[in-house]
């Protein structure tokens, strides 16, 4: 009788060691220099992203096009002839019959070409406004996924490392159930446990693809590389008020306030509808054949104008107008809308940062340390016989749990810092 209880004794204290080997440290195995990092990530998505390029095309061609309108249009040349006799075709039988030559030139109405140039000037810079606005979201958007991956890398040590433990503990509870030290109940309690640490391993290598799978569209097959180990970096983004103030610099507002200028040009358009267009004409008119003292006939020469007369405005002028300024106030308010969404997103990001970092603090100075002071504890309980085995795998769950929300609240406010970082774009501007 003896001998068993030494021999369970020795056991407790084999499962004691291994237990305190808790917090084991995995490294990555893999050559640092080919880690992926956070700055590498940001430099290869804003390299790699064809709307980028795309936007800069578009902004180019649009350079080109205000300049073209704002020329006027080509003159026409005219030619022909007129007033042939057609019974034989004899040029210097008529004194009405004229090679004439001419060439008329267009004017559009007021000062439509200005306005039309500025309109697509503005266009632009609307592109180009684009074009830095899409950059700031794939900073942010390429941040948050790898944080995401990074999140869901370190959850998998952290299960890992609790795996080998609940893997010892399991085959302590078989070796004492075969010698009477244990019930049945614990080695099918283990046995659970265990399993269940396997799905969590599945699950956060499942998220964790998928995360990789999300930055591919920006970085290719360098999203599928092992990440490093330590814990990225952000910049602290500026106050709350610092922010709010500068939001009118967002590349946002800015995109719509180019977007309000594109209208407003617009309206100035339809505004010069209402004044005459003009065309002026000038034309040579060689004549054929003398006259009957034998002198040759004279050339003749004609000037033209053509004026375009907005006497009926009701049902085009007008509507037209009418719409370029609905047009131009539907943009005001899409500005509007845009601006209350920011403060909106500038509201939220501001609130969980100062509650993440208040739960950190908790976490760092309180809950993680208690938790692991209750699995000691219920080690020592277990060892002595007080508590039974679901008390002592309780708390190693528990324990557990809290690792993982302490590692996922330290990288949420990471995320928010990312947030902030977007909403602060005006403040760098």
């Amino acid at each position: 009788m003896k001998s068993v209880l030494c021999q369970l004794r020795r056991r407790r204290i084999a499962l004691l060691i291994c237990l305190m080997l808790v917090a084991v440290v995995h490294t990555a195995v893999a050559d640092p220099g080919l880690a992926l990092g956070l700055p590498e990530s940001e430099q290869i998505a804003l390299q790699n992203d064809p709307l980028l390029q795309a936007g800069l095309a578009r902004s180019a061609a649009l350079d080109a096009d205000a300049v073209a309108d704002g020329q006027l249009p080509d003159p026409k040349l005219r030619t022909g002839l007129y007033n042939l006799p057609l019974d034989d075709f004899d040029l210097s039988r008529e004194p009405a019959t004229q090679l004439r030559l001419g060439i008329q030139q267009a004017f559009p109405r007021g000062d439509t070409l200005l306005y039309k140039s500025r309109k697509t000037r503005a266009q632009a810079s609307a592109e180009r406004l684009r074009v830095q606005l899409e950059r700031k979201k794939i900073l942010r958007d390429v941040r948050k996924i790898y944080l995401d991956i990074y999140y869901q890398v370190e959850a998998g040590k952290i299960i890992r490392s609790s795996r080998k433990l609940f893997e010892s503990l399991t085959e302590i509870t078989r070796v004492q159930y075969g010698s009477g030290g244990s019930s049945q109940q614990d080695v099918l309690r283990a046995e659970l446990e265990l399993s269940r640490l396997d799905d969590r391993i599945t699950q956060t290598q499942a998220r964790e693809e998928k995360a990789r799978a999300r930055l591919s569209r920006w970085l290719g097959q360098a999203a599928w590389r092992v990440l490093q180990s330590t814990m990225p970096e952000l910049p602290v983004a500026p106050g709350r008020k610092e922010i709010e103030e500068a939001l009118e610099n967002h590349p946002e507002i800015r995109v719509r306030s180019a977007a309000i200028e594109v209208h407003q040009q617009a309206v100035a358009v339809s505004k010069e509808q209402y004044k005459p267009g003009w065309m002026l004409g000038v034309e040579y008119r060689m004549r054929f054949g003398e006259h009957p003292d034998g002198s040759s006939r004279s050339d003749m020469g004609a000037v033209m104008l053509t004026v375009d007369v907005p006497l009926f405005t009701a049902k085009r002028q007008d509507q037209r107008l009418f719409a370029s300024q609905k047009r131009a106030d539907a943009a005001f308010l899409e500005r509007a809308n845009s601006w209350r969404k920011l403060r909106e997103s500038l509201a939220i990001e501001i609130a969980n940062k100062e509650r993440l970092a208040e739960r950190i603090q908790r976490y760092e100075k309180r809950l993680l340390k208690e938790a692991e002071d209750n699995a000691k504890a219920a080690l020592l309980a277990y060892q002595s016989g007080t508590i039974e085995f679901t008390g002592l795998m309780k708390a190693r769950i528990t324990e557990l749990d809290i690792r993982l929300q302490a590692l996922k609240l330290r990288v949420d406010l990471l995320k928010t810092r990312a947030g902030l970082a977007y909403l602060a774009a005006g403040v760098e501007e």
